[in-house]
């Protein structure tokens, strides 16, 4: 198979860009058009942290593409497809995003990526596929990849109940919320990485989208979880909440590089609501609010 190969300089850093690679073991027409992934990475690279970025779109559009404001990270991108509904069903699209990231984690060092210093994270659609792999441990564990060797999860808009396009295909409204084992909630268990949910303004958010996310938190804390960060974007929309949050995933992989992690409903730069007496938030019972400058660098 012939790859697409160009060079893009970001900062006075070329990066290198593949496109196409295919990922998957899968043998059907649709599967061998779809699944394919891109890299993009410095050209100097060793050892470099590495971030898995999935696409949104509802689970039912959508495609790959490598996010300008991640290519300041240093870092080696990876952009995947998966299939997409109702062409299969959600179990099949999970299934491709943990064949997606096993692929990274056997593979990444070619490109002078590190399987140590993986992200995986996404939007929307992609921040649910990001949630179902951190929790969910089957999915990576039928690809001999143990969910708790990633270095970080980071949920952009992420559902954390059954994904409404699952709903909709068993005849259900958008509104009508459930939990199943299609459902991130679900699937809440004690975690050694830490986990980061950003969504927009609970005002402006899709589908009850920042609350569902609270309520995540909430309940991985109660499990034992003490790395869960929580942002809400105050006056964004679930459409536009993508440029102001970049900056938190960055800020979040420089803690952990520098290993001086620090949960942010622990350090508020900003909140909206009651704090502790020694000024902290407690991520599980009030949103964290956070204003960062999108022109942010890390």
């Amino acid at each position: 198979m012939a790859f697409v190969v160009s060079l893009v300089t970001v900062k006075a850093q070329t990066y290198k860009l593949i496109n196409d690679i295919c990922f998957t073991s899968k043998t059907d027409a649709y599967s061998t058009e779809r699944l394919k992934l891109d890299i993009c990475y410095p050209e100097d690279a060793e050892e470099a942290p590495v971030i898995i970025w999935f696409h949104g779109g509802g689970l039912t559009d959508g495609a790959k593409g490598i996010p300008d404001n991640l290519k300041s990270t240093g870092a080696v991108i990876v952009a995947p497809n998966y299939r997409l509904l109702p062409n299969v069903t959600v179990s099949e699209t999970l299934d491709d995003a943990a064949e997606a990231v096993a692929w990274v984690f056997h593979h990444i060092a070619e490109y002078g990526g590190d399987n140590r210093k993986i992200v995986v994270t996404g939007y929307s659609a992609g921040g649910y596929l990001t949630l179902m792999l951190c929790l969910d441990k089957a999915l990576l564990l039928k690809y001999s990849v143990n969910p708790d060797a990633t270095m970080l999860y980071v949920s952009f808009s992420g559902q954390a109940i059954t994904h409404y396009s699952d709903r909709k295909m068993q005849g259900l409204s958008a509104l009508q919320p459930t939990i199943n084992e299609m459902a991130p909630l679900y699937w809440v268990r004690k975690i050694y990485p830490p986990l980061v949910l950003i969504t927009g303004d609970r005002e402006l958010e899709l589908y009850g989208r920042c609350e569902e996310n609270l309520y995540l938190a909430r309940m991985m804390k109660l499990v034992g979880n003490d790395k869960i960060s929580l942002y809400e974007i105050k006056g964004y929309g679930h459409g536009d909440m993508l440029n102001p949050a970049y900056p938190i995933l960055k800020k979040h992989l420089k803690m952990m590089l520098n290993k001086n992690y620090i949960p942010e409903s622990e350090t508020i730069t900003q909140y909206d609501g009651d704090v502790n007496k020694d000024g902290r938030v407690d991520v599980a019972d009030i949103a964290t609010l956070i204003s960062i400058m999108a022109g942010e660098e890390m």
